[in-house]
């Protein structure tokens, strides 16, 4: 009997075989074995792919270096998936190959608002009274 984990996060066979696909897609990538005439002209970053379950579906995030064109990038990548995926599954060694599915990382964007909030007056001068408080109680 299989027990089976009540938390949505993913598992380490999940996140083993999205590491192996990961490599393989950026390798793909950087071979520039892809003709389209958009992705010729940029460098595109795969930092995370989530797989599903049942690792039947590779949810990949790319950015293009500058985050330029972000959007016609991943439509791009979705126009070729399974050109992709004939590409880089046999690398895998998997029962099942994998559909993929392209997607804009946001994570440099919330990391990016995240700094701002942390370094605004606000934050600052929170931070600076808390320090006020601590030097008063030694």
């Amino acid at each position: 009997m299989v027990k089976h984990s009540k938390s949505s996060a993913p598992s380490q066979r999940m996140l083993r075989v999205g590491e192996l696909v990961r490599h393989e897609v950026s390798a793909l990538l950087s071979r520039g074995e892809i003709i389209d005439p958009l992705l010729e002209t940029v460098t595109v970053t795969v930092p995370e792919v989530r797989m599903t379950p049942d690792l039947k579906l590779a949810n990949v995030y790319v950015m293009p270096l500058g985050g330029e064109n972000a959007e016609d990038v991943a439509a791009a990548l979705n126009a070729h998936a399974k050109f992709i995926r004939g590409r880089v599954t046999p690398n895998l060694d998997l029962k099942y190959a994998p559909q993929f599915r392209f997607f804009v990382d946001k994570t440099f964007d919330e990391y990016g608002r995240i700094d701002a909030i942390l370094k605004s007056e606000r934050v600052q001068r929170d931070l600076a009274h808390g320090e006020d408080d601590s030097e008063q109680n030694t």
